[in-house]
């Protein structure tokens, strides 16, 4: 079976006709309230689009599907979408599509020489994939909400000299709102995270128990997150906010572990030891070993002497 191509979308207008919603009344920005929104044939193709896409859905009564995960909207949800991200949304044949919420359409072009065109790639949720969205409380959902209409608001008047500066700030309050609820997300979904935690501690010790440091060297953080099916940026927000260490540092931290272990048991020289442990060099693991515990590794061996 030949692979199906996603439907690329390039512009705000575009996607209004796609939809068939009325003609966008800006062309680089765009809120739409998504009870507006009904048609959604049940075998859509996927979709990709070529701007930024941040939606607030509730009672959706269909999937999203994002590669080969799967998420269901039965709360108010929070989902952002990077331009080339591919989607797709599953709804059930013979039924028509039902939501409530906002979704605001934001190009790239409308950040031209503003703050955000740089500032827009700090933010860490746009990696994550739709089955890592954020829940919002009502009173959350109400604050989203309110600053989308305020920026439909601004865009619906006369545009004049203000406009794009004051869309901007609305836009930079959104998203840092944002920041704060997924910060609050990480905290309070304690089993959820701690589970993460565990799978984590298990992943690295079957992988450094293994020989799949000497067969493949260190695992890469985009093994890890692969492994527990979340996104590299959303695993280190995840484990910044829990332990305050990076996945990489954790990843050092499991090695140097592993490292203490074979220099205090065993008489493997450091240079059979870097081996074992994946370096290339030994130089290179004598370098990462003495900035985590400020001693070479013979002279930690030698603490035990």
């Amino acid at each position: 079976m030949a692979n199906i191509q996603p439907h690329r979308i390039k512009t705000i207008s575009e996607f209004h006709q796609f939809r068939e919603l009325p003609k966008p009344e800006h062309p680089l920005i765009s809120v739409i309230n998504l009870e507006s929104v009904k048609q959604v044939p049940a075998n859509e193709t996927s979709l990709v689009k070529d701007f930024y896409s941040i939606a607030l859905k509730r009672n959706f009564n269909a999937k999203m599907k994002y590669g080969q995960q799967e998420y269901d909207f039965d709360e108010g949800i929070m989902f952002f979408i990077s331009p080339g991200q591919v989607f797709r949304i599953e709804v059930e044949k013979d039924s028509t599509l039902k939501q409530s919420g906002w979704m605001l359409l934001l190009h790239p072009d409308f950040l031209w020489n503003t703050s955000l065109a740089k500032t827009i790639k700090q933010y860490e949720y746009f990696d994550y994939s739709v089955n890592e969205a954020l829940f919002l409380s009502e009173k959350e959902e109400t604050t989203i909400a309110g600053i989308m209409q305020n920026i439909q608001q601004e865009y619906h008047s006369n545009i004049d000299k203000f406009s794009q500066d004051i869309i901007i700030a609305q836009l930079e309050l959104l998203f840092n709102y944002a920041d704060r609820f997924y910060h609050r997300q990480f905290i309070t979904r304690k089993i959820t995270n701690h589970n993460i935690l565990n799978r984590l501690e298990d992943i690295l010790n079957e992988y450094f128990n293994s020989d799949s440091l000497i067969k493949k060297g260190l695992p890469t953080v985009q093994y890890i997150a692969d492994s527990l099916n979340v996104s590299p940026g959303y695993l280190s927000g995840l484990l910044k906010t829990l332990t305050g260490q990076s996945t990489q540092q954790h990843i050092h931290d499991k090695l140097i572990e592993k490292a203490k272990e074979k220099l205090s048991i065993t008489d493997l020289s450091v240079s059979e030891i870097a081996y074992e442990l994946g370096f290339e060099h030994p130089q290179s693991f004598s370098k990462l070993f003495k900035t985590k515990t400020n001693l070479s590794p013979l002279e930690f061996r030698n603490t035990f002497n």
